[in-house]
Order: structure tokens, then sequence, then C-alpha cells
């Protein structure tokens, strides 16, 4: 399933600047919106907890799938504003409920020594996809000259089909603890939700931004983005186990404070780079940091009760979307007269990310989740489903 999803999710940003720009006449405030329709989905993954009466995560997981593929095949048919709205939000529905599920059934079916370094596994398994789905791009557009319709398509397809071949292929495997069918908030998670929301903003302004930066300032083409992404995840794929090695080896602090100290340089550099080479260079790293962010999920592994995952995979998502929903849309605004200002915001937000890292202990455990600001075992903050 790792590898099913770069195979709709690369496709459609590897397409997406070039796609909006040339055949929808994008501008910063349309690409804005375009990406805060798409996080909406993201900001009420909270509902995917109730779905759990009704299904198995695993069931979740490959319907999620299929409708991610099913959004990236429509895309290249509506070439215009509303229609790629539209299809981004299809695309997105099954993006970010896949993403909760993977996360809650990875913390519950991974042991905690060995969480770090599977994870990693995860990552690169979807950047082999993702190099394989870049290639074709390259091919298909530099050698073949086909139109983003059919590579649109080609992508969803091979989504569609691998999620139908898991559901055939793989047995239901069994829940090792039950996971709660409410949403649970709890007071000593609160440097986890404070992360997790930082997370969300920074990643927004790279994913919307960094990539638009590129096109309209320094025109690369799709074979040349392309080949970004392609990079990236070549570096992922023979980086991302590693990483994951190392954060078991360092602890989730140390490497969490590596990757926002990183991060405040590169975003510093975004807002003045005037060089299209440069420019490339910190795409590279700044994609390569993120890896890193294993570390926010082992953390909490270590942390909560186990009953806690699924509910909490899906009120992470949703408070890592807050800032996400609205925030391109503010920036995209203030990208019209200032797009250093843009970068400069993302500096800052790594900043206080920052901070916040530092308050990790380096033994997180069951109370011992901060340093600072304990509550203990304070009572859970619950919204019980309606039956």
């Amino acid at each position: 399933m790792a590898g099913a999803v770069p195979l709709s999710f690369a496709t459609w940003q590897a397409l997406l600047n070039n796609f909006a720009i040339e055949r929808a006449a994008f501008t910063g405030i349309e690409i804005g919106v375009l990406h805060s329709l798409r996080e909406i989905p993201g900001f009420l993954a909270f509902a995917v907890v109730f779905l759990l009466f009704l299904l198995r995560e695993q069931s979740i997981a490959l319907i999620s799938l299929a409708l991610l593929g099913v959004g990236t095949l429509m895309t290249g048919f509506f070439p215009n504003v509303i229609g790629l709205y539209i299809t981004t939000v299809i695309m997105s529905v099954g993006f970010h409920y896949y993403e909760t599920i993977q996360t809650s059934l990875s913390l519950q079916w991974l042991d905690k020594d060995k969480a770090p370094e599977v994870l990693g596994r995860i990552i690169a398994v979807g950047a082999f996809t993702s190099i394989v789905t870049f290639g074709i791009i390259w091919l298909a557009f530099d050698l073949i000259g086909l139109d983003f319709i059919w590579v649109y398509a080609l992508g969803g397809v091979a989504t569609v089909l691998i999620a139908l071949v898991c559901a055939v292929s793989f047995p239901q495997f069994p829940a090792k603890v039950r996971q709660h069918r409410h949403m649970v908030l709890r007071k000593r998670y609160w440097l986890y939700y404070a992360l997790t929301f930082l997370s969300g903003a920074r990643r927004q302004i790279f994913i919307v931004f960094a990539g638009f930066l590129m096109v309209e300032k320094f025109g690369y083409s799709v074979a040349a983005i392309s080949t970004l992404f392609l990079i990236n995840a070549a570096l992922n794929m023979l980086f991302a186990s590693r990483i994951g090695r190392l954060i078991g080896i360092v602890g989730e602090r140390a490497a969490l404070v590596f990757e926002y100290v990183g991060l405040v340089i590169v975003f510093v550099a975004y807002a003045f780079v005037n060089n299209a080479e440069l420019a490339a260079g910190l795409y590279i790293v700044d994609h390569f940091f993120f890896a890193l962010a294993i570390a926010i999920k082992t953390y909490f592994q270590k942390i909560a009760d186990p009953a806690d995952f699924a509910s909490s995979a899906g009120v992470a998502f949703t408070i890592n979307h807050i800032a996400a929903v609205i925030l391109p849309v503010i920036l995209g605004i203030l990208w019209l007269t200032s797009p250093s200002t843009v970068f400069l915001v993302g500096a800052g937000l790594a900043g206080v990310s920052l901070a916040l890292s530092l308050n990790i202990p380096t033994q997180p455990a069951p109370d011992n989740e901060v340093i600072i600001g304990k509550w203990g075992s304070a009572p859970a903050f619950q919204v019980e489903a309606i039956k």
C-alpha cells in the first residue's frame, strides 16, 4: 500500500503547478485556495474514528487508497479552476484518510524498538515507487509527448488496481488492542499536538510555495520539476531507513532539534534566493528533512496508551491541518506582494518548533512526556460517537 500512494500522489504533485498555470491559468490566489481545499479532508480526519463502527481499519485504508486513485484519474479531464478544485478534494479525501489509518496501523503493528527503522523503510518503499513514477512522467512528456490527461489517468488507474489486488490477496490482520471509538484529547499529549500543529503549518509552505517558486520565478518545466522530485525520492530510498535507525539511536529530541535548526536556515535562504540552481538545492535539502518527522510519531508511540492510536491519529491529522486549511489562502495573498515574507513565516514556525522540541525528555515514556509542563495522569477529554 505504501508503494501505491506515490503512483497517484506523486503524479498529481509533480504535474500540479504546470497543469494549474498552463491549463487553468492559476495565480498565487488560486493555488492558495486549491491547497486550502486540499487540506479540508485532513482537517476532518478525526471523523475516521466514527468509521470504525462500520469498517475495520484495514478496509478503510484500502477504500481510501482507491479513492486517491480515482481523484487523480479524474484530474486531467477538468483543466479549469472549479474542476481542479473538485478533483483535488476527491483525491485528498482518499489520501488523508489513508495516511491517518496508515499511521494508526503502523503504531499498533510495530514494536517500539523497531518502529523508527521500519517507518523509514515504509518511506523508502514509497520513495522507490516515486522514482518509477517520476521516471515515467519524464518519459511521457519529454520523449513520448503525452498530454496531462493521460499521465494523470495512468497514475490513478495504477493506484486503484493495487488497492484491488491488496483487498483480494491479503487477509484481515487481527488488532492487538481494541481501539477507542471516540475522540480522545489528553492533556499529557500537549507537546505532541503542538509539534504536529506546527509541522502541518510549516509543511504547507514547502508543498504550496516552494514548488510554485520554481515554476513562477525560475521557469522550471514539468521535466525539471520531475527531476527534482526524482532526486528527492532517490535520497529517501537510500537514507530513510538509515535515518529511522539513527533516530532509534540518538532519540527523538536530538533528531527533531537537528531538523528544525536546518529548516530555519533553509527557509531564510528561500526568502532571498535568486539563483535557480541554488533554489533547487534548497528544495532538495528541505525535502530531505521530512524523513526526520518520523521522530514525532515514535515520540507519541512511546508516551501513548496503545488504545489511543487510532483516535489520536485522526485527531493529530486534524490538528496538523488546522493551519493548513487557512494558511495557504492567507500566504497566497501575501505572495502577490512579498514572496520572501512567505518563507520568513516558515522560518519563524521552524524556530518555534525548535524551542518546543527542547522540551522532549531524552527517554520519553508515559508520565515522562515533557520536561516542563506536566499534567500527570489528567483525565482525557472525550467526544462520544452517536450510535
